[in-house]
């Protein structure tokens, strides 16, 4: 395995065990008001976040060398996230988290086809029976 597979599942599993604390830190978060108003304060806990570890890294100076094209892409992926983050607030709202999570868990099977279509990544034997098991999974939990 390269030290670029390596770190990447390493920055991944970092990332599922931030979500999980997020899915329950929010289920606890929308209880008592209303969801797109939750949604609003945890968008402005991360920008604060993310813009002070920008420029704690002293990244700042590559903001004006960025392309048209990787700014439209990074517009259109934080519209689908706030749309995402819209949508996933409500449903905890109103549904288990343990119902809630499973089901935006398995985005995993459009990540797939979006992957294949858009990205040209092979789509492997192990590709398809992780996917199909975390799918299989997934309506296990919900059932």
């Amino acid at each position: 395995m390269s030290e670029n597979e390596t770190n990447a599942i390493f920055f991944a599993l970092l990332s599922a065990f931030f979500a999980a604390l997020t899915t329950i830190f929010a289920k606890i978060g929308v209880e008592a008001i209303n969801s797109n108003l939750a949604t609003a304060i945890r968008t402005v806990v991360i920008l604060v976040m993310v813009w002070g570890w920008v420029f704690a890294k002293g990244q700042l100076d590559t903001l004006l060398t960025i392309s048209p094209k990787t700014l439209l892409f990074l517009v259109f992926s934080g519209l689908s996230t706030g749309l995402s983050w819209l949508f996933y607030f409500r449903a905890l709202q109103v549904g288990k988290a343990s119902l809630v999570a499973p089901l935006d868990k398995s985005s995993l099977l459009l990540v797939l086809i979006f992957s294949l279509l858009f990205l040209k990544e092979p789509l492997t034997l192990q590709v398809i029976l992780g996917t199909g098991l975390i799918l299989t999974g997934t309506l296990v939990l919900i059932r």
